[in-house]
Protein backbone atom coordinates (compact mmCIF):
# COMPACT_ATOMS: atom_id res chain seq x y z
CA UNK A 1 0.00 0.00 0.00
CA UNK A 2 1.61 3.25 -1.21
CA UNK A 3 1.73 6.17 1.54
CA UNK A 4 -0.99 8.01 -0.39
CA UNK A 5 -3.27 5.49 0.41
CA UNK A 6 -2.46 4.87 3.66
CA UNK A 7 -2.84 9.08 3.84
CA UNK A 8 -6.14 8.93 1.81
CA UNK A 9 -7.62 5.92 3.91
CA UNK A 10 -6.90 8.17 7.59
CA UNK A 11 -8.41 10.86 6.32
CA UNK A 12 -11.68 9.06 5.33
CA UNK A 13 -12.07 7.35 9.00
CA UNK A 14 -11.32 10.43 10.24
CA UNK A 15 -14.34 11.76 8.32
CA UNK A 16 -16.57 8.89 9.57
CA UNK A 17 -15.51 9.34 12.59
CA UNK A 18 -16.58 13.40 12.86
CA UNK A 19 -19.88 12.07 11.57
CA UNK A 20 -20.92 9.65 13.90
CA UNK A 21 -19.43 12.45 16.54
CA UNK A 22 -22.35 14.75 15.26
CA UNK A 23 -24.89 12.37 15.18
CA UNK A 24 -24.21 9.46 18.72
CA UNK A 25 -23.27 12.29 20.92
CA UNK A 26 -19.75 14.61 20.44
CA UNK A 27 -17.85 11.51 19.11
CA UNK A 28 -20.00 9.94 18.90
CA UNK A 29 -25.04 -10.89 10.83
CA UNK A 30 -25.22 -13.13 8.75
CA UNK A 31 -25.05 -17.00 9.40
CA UNK A 32 -21.23 -17.60 7.78
CA UNK A 33 -20.10 -15.16 10.75
CA UNK A 34 -22.11 -13.35 13.38
CA UNK A 35 -22.24 -9.53 14.54
CA UNK A 36 -20.91 -10.49 18.02
CA UNK A 37 -20.67 -13.43 20.03
CA UNK A 38 -23.20 -14.05 22.32
CA UNK A 39 -22.62 -13.52 26.01
CA UNK A 40 -23.48 -16.46 27.77
CA UNK A 41 -22.92 -14.81 31.05
CA UNK A 42 -25.22 -12.19 30.46
CA UNK A 43 -28.64 -12.48 29.81
CA UNK A 44 -31.43 17.48 11.36
CA UNK A 45 -33.96 15.32 12.09
CA UNK A 46 -37.18 17.32 14.32
CA UNK A 47 -36.23 16.46 17.93
CA UNK A 48 -39.00 14.27 19.12
CA UNK A 49 -39.97 14.65 22.82
CA UNK A 50 -41.68 12.36 24.79
CA UNK A 51 -42.47 14.95 28.38
CA UNK A 52 -45.11 17.20 26.51
CA UNK A 53 -47.65 14.36 27.61
CA UNK A 54 -50.68 13.94 24.65
CA UNK A 55 -49.31 16.75 23.09
CA UNK A 56 -45.99 15.06 21.78
CA UNK A 57 -45.98 13.64 17.96
CA UNK A 58 -45.55 9.80 17.52
CA UNK A 59 -42.84 10.58 15.72
CA UNK A 60 -41.68 13.37 13.27
CA UNK A 61 -37.68 11.73 12.91
CA UNK A 62 -36.20 8.67 11.58
CA UNK A 63 -39.42 6.25 11.53
CA UNK A 64 -39.59 3.23 10.22
CA UNK A 65 -43.17 2.33 8.25
CA UNK A 66 -45.11 2.61 11.33
CA UNK A 67 -44.36 5.72 11.67
CA UNK A 68 -42.91 4.83 15.67
CA UNK A 69 -39.05 4.59 16.17
CA UNK A 70 -39.81 3.05 19.79
CA UNK A 71 -41.62 0.63 20.42
CA UNK A 72 -44.44 1.45 22.87
CA UNK A 73 -43.09 -0.67 26.00
CA UNK A 74 -39.48 1.58 25.58
CA UNK A 75 -42.02 4.84 26.41
CA UNK A 76 -41.97 4.28 30.17
CA UNK A 77 -38.06 4.04 30.19
CA UNK A 78 -37.72 7.24 27.81
CA UNK A 79 -39.54 9.52 30.09
CA UNK A 80 -37.71 8.44 32.57
CA UNK A 81 -34.72 9.05 30.65
CA UNK A 82 -35.81 12.55 29.83
CA UNK A 83 -36.30 13.31 33.31
CA UNK A 84 -32.85 12.19 34.11
CA UNK A 85 -31.44 14.13 30.63
CA UNK A 86 -33.30 16.51 29.62
CA UNK A 87 -31.17 17.11 26.40
CA UNK A 88 -31.62 13.20 25.30
CA UNK A 89 -33.36 13.44 22.00
CA UNK A 90 -34.81 9.96 20.68
CA UNK A 91 -34.69 11.10 16.97
CA UNK A 92 -31.02 12.50 17.03
CA UNK A 93 -30.15 9.23 19.12
CA UNK A 94 -32.17 6.94 16.47
CA UNK A 95 -29.88 8.68 13.68
CA UNK A 96 -27.08 7.70 15.54
CA UNK A 97 -27.87 4.08 16.33
CA UNK A 98 -28.36 3.78 12.54
CA UNK A 99 -24.73 5.17 11.83
CA UNK A 100 -23.25 3.25 14.28
CA UNK A 101 -24.68 0.32 12.87
CA UNK A 102 -22.87 1.05 9.89
CA UNK A 103 -19.77 1.69 11.11
CA UNK A 104 -19.58 -1.01 13.25
CA UNK A 105 -20.36 -3.80 10.64
CA UNK A 106 -18.48 -2.17 8.28
CA UNK A 107 -15.20 -1.78 11.33
CA UNK A 108 -15.54 -5.70 12.03
CA UNK A 109 -15.88 -6.62 8.64
CA UNK A 110 -12.73 -5.34 7.46
CA UNK A 111 -11.24 -5.77 10.71
CA UNK A 112 -11.19 -2.08 11.50
CA UNK A 113 -9.59 -2.34 15.74
CA UNK A 114 -9.53 1.17 15.84
CA UNK A 115 -13.29 2.30 14.71
CA UNK A 116 -14.42 -0.24 16.70
CA UNK A 117 -12.46 1.14 19.91
CA UNK A 118 -14.06 3.85 19.49
CA UNK A 119 -17.69 3.27 19.35
CA UNK A 120 -17.73 -0.14 22.00
CA UNK A 121 -17.67 -0.42 25.67
CA UNK A 122 -14.36 -3.00 26.52
CA UNK A 123 -16.39 -6.20 26.58
CA UNK A 124 -18.13 -6.02 23.81
CA UNK A 125 -14.43 -4.73 21.96
CA UNK A 126 -13.01 -7.95 23.46
CA UNK A 127 -15.39 -9.93 21.60
CA UNK A 128 -14.61 -8.18 18.32
CA UNK A 129 -10.98 -8.38 18.35
CA UNK A 130 -11.21 -12.08 19.37
CA UNK A 131 -13.64 -12.86 16.70
CA UNK A 132 -11.06 -10.78 13.94
CA UNK A 133 -7.83 -12.39 15.50
CA UNK A 134 -9.93 -16.22 14.98
CA UNK A 135 -10.89 -15.22 11.55
CA UNK A 136 -7.49 -13.81 10.43
CA UNK A 137 -6.09 -17.11 11.97
CA UNK A 138 -7.77 -19.35 9.79
CA UNK A 139 -6.91 -16.71 6.39
CA UNK A 140 -9.98 -15.99 6.25
CA UNK A 141 -11.65 -12.25 4.81
CA UNK A 142 -15.30 -11.01 4.56
CA UNK A 143 -16.38 -9.29 1.88
CA UNK A 144 -20.05 -8.50 3.64
CA UNK A 145 -22.40 -5.77 2.57
CA UNK A 146 -25.11 -3.53 4.51
CA UNK A 147 -27.52 -3.27 1.78
CA UNK A 148 -30.06 -0.87 3.52
CA UNK A 149 -31.23 -0.58 7.13
CA UNK A 150 -35.68 -1.47 6.45
CA UNK A 151 -36.41 -0.74 10.29
CA UNK A 152 -34.62 0.63 13.49
CA UNK A 153 -37.02 0.88 16.78
CA UNK A 154 -35.93 1.60 20.43
CA UNK A 155 -37.37 -1.88 22.43
CA UNK A 156 -36.44 -0.98 25.73
CA UNK A 157 -34.65 1.83 27.53
CA UNK A 158 -33.10 1.01 31.23
CA UNK A 159 -32.23 3.94 33.84
CA UNK A 160 -30.77 3.45 36.65
CA UNK A 161 -28.95 6.17 39.05
CA UNK A 162 -25.46 6.54 37.42
CA UNK A 163 -26.74 4.89 33.75
CA UNK A 164 -28.92 4.74 30.93
CA UNK A 165 -29.43 1.40 28.08
CA UNK A 166 -31.09 1.39 25.46
CA UNK A 167 -32.15 -1.36 23.25
CA UNK A 168 -32.88 -1.14 19.02
CA UNK A 169 -33.93 -3.65 17.00
CA UNK A 170 -32.67 -3.44 13.31
CA UNK A 171 -33.90 -4.97 10.46
CA UNK A 172 -31.45 -4.90 7.79
CA UNK A 173 -30.25 -6.43 4.78
CA UNK A 174 -27.04 -8.00 4.26
CA UNK A 175 -24.96 -9.82 1.02
CA UNK A 176 -22.50 -11.71 3.03
CA UNK A 177 -19.45 -14.08 1.31
CA UNK A 178 -16.45 -15.50 3.13
CA UNK A 179 -13.52 -16.20 1.13
CA UNK A 180 -10.25 -18.50 1.93
CA UNK A 181 -6.46 -16.79 2.45
CA UNK A 182 -6.32 -17.84 -1.90
CA UNK A 183 -9.68 -15.64 -2.41
CA UNK A 184 -11.89 -18.96 -2.98
CA UNK A 185 -15.16 -18.55 -2.29
CA UNK A 186 -16.31 -20.38 1.02
CA UNK A 187 -19.32 -19.33 1.90
CA UNK A 188 -22.60 -16.49 0.80
CA UNK A 189 -23.36 -14.85 -2.20
CA UNK A 190 -22.97 -10.87 -3.15
CA UNK A 191 -26.04 -11.61 -5.19
CA UNK A 192 -28.24 -13.14 -2.64
CA UNK A 193 -29.08 -10.55 0.45
CA UNK A 194 -30.38 -11.77 3.54
CA UNK A 195 -32.46 -10.35 6.06
CA UNK A 196 -31.22 -9.72 9.88
CA UNK A 197 -32.96 -8.94 12.94
CA UNK A 198 -30.29 -7.57 15.09
CA UNK A 199 -30.67 -6.49 19.11
CA UNK A 200 -28.22 -3.79 19.93
CA UNK A 201 -28.00 -1.84 23.42
CA UNK A 202 -25.88 1.02 23.62
CA UNK A 203 -24.91 2.29 27.23
CA UNK A 204 -23.91 5.91 28.51
CA UNK A 205 -23.39 7.04 32.18
CA UNK A 206 -25.73 9.80 33.40
CA UNK A 207 -24.42 13.11 33.94
CA UNK A 208 -20.86 12.25 32.41
CA UNK A 209 -19.22 14.86 30.59
CA UNK A 210 -18.43 12.43 27.60
CA UNK A 211 -21.72 12.27 26.09
CA UNK A 212 -20.89 9.10 23.36
CA UNK A 213 -23.40 5.81 23.94
CA UNK A 214 -21.24 2.87 23.52
CA UNK A 215 -21.98 -0.33 22.15
CA UNK A 216 -22.60 -2.68 25.31
CA UNK A 217 -24.13 -5.83 23.76
CA UNK A 218 -25.24 -7.21 20.16
CA UNK A 219 -26.96 -10.18 19.53
CA UNK A 220 -29.80 -12.12 17.00
CA UNK A 221 -33.40 -10.48 17.54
Amino acid sequence: MTAFSIVLLAMIAAFLGMRLYSVLGKRTGHEQEPVLPRREERPTPTPLRLDDGENAPASQATADASGLIYEPAAEPGLRQLLASDSSFDAGRFMDGAKAAYRMILEAFWSGDRDTLRDLCDDDSYDAFVEAITARDARGERLENRLMGIDAAKITAVEVTRHEARITVHYQADISAVTRDADGKLIAGSMSDASQTNDLWTFRRVIGSSDPNWLLDEAEAA
